[in-house]
């Protein structure tokens, strides 16, 4: 079952496919199945051209394997990588030439 750990909505710059990204979406991910879990941190751009527009784009969406085992979710581990999301995101950013501004979330965060 795959499930969004966390998410939260997020002004960035990044420019993909010829548009100017202005917003993303940064999430944790969880997917687990038959005593096996994985978990990934994923962000993806979008236009975000005015206060109303949330319309996720998925040409611009990019995630990084954290951690793949034996096991079930854990709020221990989920704490842990949360608390390094920022940086992991940052790095997968950087990497294609786009910035998160963290001081400017677009909405509240969201937890399961």
């Amino acid at each position: 079952m795959v499930t969004n750990v966390f998410e939260r909505y997020y002004k960035a710059k990044a420019n993909f496919s010829g548009v100017k990204r202005n917003g993303a979406l940064v999430m944790l991910i969880s997917d687990s199945e038959a005593g096996f879990i994985t978990y990934k941190a994923a962000v993806t751009f979008f236009a975000h051209k005015d206060a109303e527009d949330f319309s996720v784009s998925y040409d611009a969406y990019f995630e990084k394997e954290l951690y793949s085992g034996k096991g079930r979710r854990s709020k221990k581990k989920e704490a842990a990588f949360l608390e390094e999301l920022g940086k992991v995101i940052d790095g997968i950013a950087k990497e294609h030439d786009a910035c998160i501004i963290w001081d400017e979330p677009l909405t509240d965060e969201r937890r399961a």
